[in-house]
């Protein structure tokens, strides 16, 4: 598994935990050790939706209810409308089995891009088929990034996997304190990624990332769907928050890139120190109600820090 960047390889690090405890400090005496564990902030981003899809606005605390792994957590933190800058990873499908939705995809990409950056934001841009490449640095330069999609190239298999682990990789790596998505566009066709599914829904969770994938024009086989990577994603998507799309027609990314735009700009910021504070390295899950017939999109799930010695 590689990720190219201008051309060049570049060595994948360790991603670091978007939601981070802080480390157990030892306090020694005659007879045992005794470990003190100070619990920091856990943020929850969330999207709140009513029946037609549109985005809620003007929640208040009070209108949520929080628990983690089944008990109840006090808010500590509540922003509405959270104006906290966006690192996004932009990633597209440019297999064989999307060769001829690529102008259609690039024209939209760009749209999307000027709409969504903000000064402050970054944005970096991938392409993905046998191989993730990362086309130019993450930016909110507005101009190199719409210059970076019209630089896609045609390949052959379908990484989709890698494409989620070197996205989240990638977004690990950025400061943290900032929202995080990444957006993929694909006809979840995967064929030849060297990381498991695993491992990709296991990076997505630790990034910090929210996942939207948009399939346009899903695959098929002679025996009906193809619904590995699909399903997959499916997963992930549950896991981290966002959401998933289907497109018929690839005229339709233009509507569902501007939805994207809508959820993150009206998203709440939920913010809780966990009580009692988790065992390292456990697999958290958190459970985000709202007041009213509404839906919630949000990470539903993290892994506690691991102790280090």
């Amino acid at each position: 598994m590689k990720i190219h960047f201008e051309g060049l390889r570049v060595l994948a690090v360790s991603a670091t935990f978007a939601v981070a405890f802080a480390l157990p400090v030892p306090a020694f005496s005659q007879t045992s050790p005794v470990i003190r564990v100070s619990t920091d902030l856990v943020n929850i981003y969330a999207s709140v939706l009513d029946a037609s899809g549109q985005p809620v606005i003007g929640l208040t605390k009070d209108d949520f209810q929080i628990s983690e792994n089944g008990a109840s957590q006090k808010i500590a933190r509540f922003e509405s409308q959270t104006a906290r800058p966006l690192d996004l990873a932009l990633m597209i499908d440019t297999s064989a089995s999307e060769y001829s939705d690529l102008r259609f995809e690039a024209e939209a990409a760009d749209q999307f891009i000027a709409k969504v950056v903000r000064p402050g934001d970054s944005l970096g841009f991938f392409e993905f088929d046998e191989d993730v490449t990362q086309i130019g640095p993450f930016t909110d330069d507005v101009r190199q990034l719409q210059a970076n999609v019209h630089r896609m190239q045609p390949g052959a298999g379908t990484s989709l996997f890698d494409a989620v682990v070197l996205g989240s990789k990638a977004l690990a790596r950025l400061p943290e304190g900032r929202r995080r998505a990444i957006i993929i566009v694909t006809d979840a066709g995967e064929t030849t990624s060297v990381s498991k599914f695993e491992e990709a829904r296991r990076r997505a969770i630790v990034s910090g990332a929210l996942l939207y994938s948009i399939i346009v024009n899903p695959v098929q086989n002679e025996n009906g769907r193809n619904t590995g990577g699909e399903h997959a994603l499916i997963t992930i998507t549950d896991s981290t928050g966002g959401a998933i799309f289907y497109l018929h027609d690839v005229r339709q990314l233009s509507e569902m890139f501007a939805r994207i735009d809508r959820e993150l700009r009206t998203q709440y910021l939920i913010g809780y120190y966990p009580n009692p504070a988790p065992p390292p390295a456990s697999d958290r899950h958190v459970l985000l109600t709202v007041k009213g017939n509404y839906t919630v999109q949000y990470k539903k799930e993290y892994f506690a820090a691991a102790v280090q010695e």
